[in-house]
């Protein structure tokens, strides 16, 4: 039993970071089943329903922004996939990881593969469930801080979203030990709304 995991938000200013881990069937086939990034808003939420109904087992986790700035980004991303690994039923035997560097989970074997979201389906379907998983997360946060636009950007470093974090400061969901402005005013941003 083979599991594929992936992450999705590493770069975003504000938000978790989001993972999945997911089991598919070895008869598993979606035409549009790819990388998340290179699938529309759309597509991405017709192949989650797909992937849901169809896939052995899968679990989505997150790590919060507070954690990550206490543990740094790299680390939250792999603990986020190591929980969304504690959501499936069974141990995976195998975990196939999207990316260079992953942590090793008990004692289960893993194999890391440099964009491997766009060359094997299962972490695909991993990428897809983790994005879709986290945009829903940032939309619902969008509702109470709306000037920040997180419905459009989800979080990630637009010049829009900067205007607005110097015009109004970071909001509780911001990453504190990334660089929220490109210059010396991220030294104030200490005040939280």
């Amino acid at each position: 039993m083979e599991a594929g995991c992936d992450e999705a938000g590493r770069g975003p200013l504000a938000g978790p970071v989001y993972a999945a881990a997911v089991v598919l069937p070895s008869d598993f086939s979606h035409p549009l089943l790819n990388d998340s990034k290179k699938l529309t808003g759309k597509q991405r939420l017709e192949i989650r329903e797909f992937i849901v109904s169809h896939a052995r087992d899968y679990g989505i986790a997150r790590v919060d922004n507070q954690e990550i700035d206490e543990l740094n980004i790299f680390r939250s991303a792999i603990l986020a996939m190591h929980r969304a690994i504690d959501q499936l039923r069974q141990t995976p035997e195998h975990l196939i990881i999207d990316g260079k560097y992953f942590t090793p989970y008990q004692a289960v074997p893993h194999q890391c593969v440099v964009k491997g979201d766009g060359r094997y389906m299962p972490i695909a379907a991993a990428s897809v469930l983790a994005k879709t998983a986290r945009d829903e997360h940032m939309m619902e946060l969008h509702q109470h801080y709306p000037v920040y636009n997180w419905l459009q950007n989800k979080g990630y470093p637009t010049p829009q979203h900067r205007e607005a974090i110097r015009r109004h400061g970071p909001t509780p969901y911001h990453r504190r030990s990334f660089k929220l402005l490109p210059d010396a005013r991220q030294m104030r941003l200490d005040n939280t709304r």
